[in-house]
């Protein structure tokens, strides 16, 4: 992997590689962008990476340019809306590989890169970023090995998401309060939430009810993510050793993808750096947001 010198707060070593061959990732939406690199970078390192996307021809496309290139990639096709595609898979990870170690939810997408919002758009961005996170995150923690290292789950996220941010926050204080409350904190409040955005979107009153003005529809998204990972890492915190999985979810900076309308000012080699950092980095942390490989607040 190219050294990225200005990201490189804490560094890989020696002592601290824990994985193997025989230890297995998977990457949804890893046929471009960032979740191509993720990919990369994991199989540079000698993990054995499976490839994962909606679109086939793409996905399959994306490993043969890997493999051409000399790097080991396994291709699946898996929809992370679609719960068939999500059960096909399960059982193909089963019988082949018979679990996984690493889980990155990568798959995203993004329609208002400013200004409009629409029904169909919000949705879909909700459904994708945020429920889809949901469904692989349900779906694998079965599937995880134990390992004394513990598996990892990483959620591609946004600063766009963050809670307490001076900017794009949602301006409603006390639901603010409730989010970031690790107490009152639950699946059914994050629920809750974007579906009382999506019930605004469809009326017209999103724009004075609070929420974020610009990337609207992204950010909710990525709020809904973050919360979920921290609501994640508590229930999952009274696993017993060898069976410990941690999760947390990172801002991969503003990309030049497909995703930002290559408008991003950092590579996705860049952007990937961080997530392939969490997967790998020998840690026990759990819970927490990061950006350039250092803790940011959410």
């Amino acid at each position: 992997m190219q050294e990225i010198s200005h990201l490189r707060t804490i560094p890989y070593s020696h002592h601290q590689r824990w994985w193997s061959k025989e230890t297995v990732a998977v990457v949804t939406g890893g046929n471009r962008g960032i979740g191509f690199e993720i990919s990369r970078q994991l199989a540079g390192h000698g993990l054995t990476v499976i490839l994962t996307s909606r679109d086939a021809n793409a996905g399959n496309e994306s490993a043969k340019v890997l493999q051409e290139g000399g790097i080991d990639m396994v291709y699946h096709q898996l929809d992370v809306l679609d719960s068939s595609s999500i059960n096909q898979f399960v059982e193909w990870l089963q019988e082949n590989y018979g679990g996984l170690d690493i889980l990155v939810n990568n798959a995203g997408v993004n329609f208002n890169l400013g200004f409009e919002n629409s029904v169909e758009n919000a949705c879909k961005v909700i459904e994708t970023n945020y429920y889809g996170v949901k469904s692989m995150i349900e779906a694998m923690i079965p599937l995880m090995k134990p390992s004394t290292s513990g598996a990892r789950i990483v959620n591609v996220s946004s600063r766009l998401g963050r809670l307490n941010g001076r900017r794009n926050r949602i301006g409603d204080v006390a639901l603010r309060e409730q989010l970031n409350d690790e107490v009152s904190l639950s699946e059914e409040l994050i629920d809750r939430t974007v579906s009382t955005f999506l019930q605004q979107v469809e009326d017209g009153t999103w724009a004075s009810n609070g929420w974020p003005q610009t990337f609207t529809d992204y950010s909710v998204s990525k709020l809904a993510v973050n919360a979920y990972t921290r609501l994640m890492a508590r229930k999952l915190s009274g696993r017993s050793e060898g069976e410990k999985i941690y999760i947390n979810c990172y801002c991969p900076g503003w990309v030049k993808t497909a995703l930002t309308g290559y408008a991003g000012n950092i590579t996705a080699e860049e952007g990937a750096d961080t997530g392939v950092w969490l997967a790998l980095y020998d840690q026990t942390v759990t819970g927490k947001f990061f950006a350039e490989r250092r803790e940011i607040n959410f």
